[in-house]
């Protein structure tokens, strides 16, 4: 899977994720972890945008975990991935 295949799954799974309640939406943010995790070589610019994600969809589980609300960090991580999709080759 390339790259941008890799983010876009990324993208499609958190706008799944944020339209279940949190019991059915952690295991799909955990599954994502291995995704954004591993980086091929890329551009800085698009590793600086996985990591984003990465980091933006930890702070969705905790917020989850946590029973807080969740909008504003799924927007957050729903924009790291979007602008991951357009770094990604």
């Amino acid at each position: 899977m390339s790259e941008r295949e890799t983010a876009q799954q990324v993208l499609d799974a958190l706008k799944l994720a944020g339209q279940k309640p949190a019991q059915e939406a952690l295991p799909i943010l955990s599954g994502l972890i291995p995704l954004v995790q591993g980086g091929g070589a890329q551009e800085l610019e698009a590793e600086e945008a996985r990591a984003s994600a990465f980091l933006a969809i930890c702070e969705v589980g905790k917020a989850l975990h946590r029973g807080q609300p969740a909008d504003g960090p799924y927007a957050a991580a729903i924009s790291a991935a979007e602008r991951w999709v357009a770094l990604a080759r």
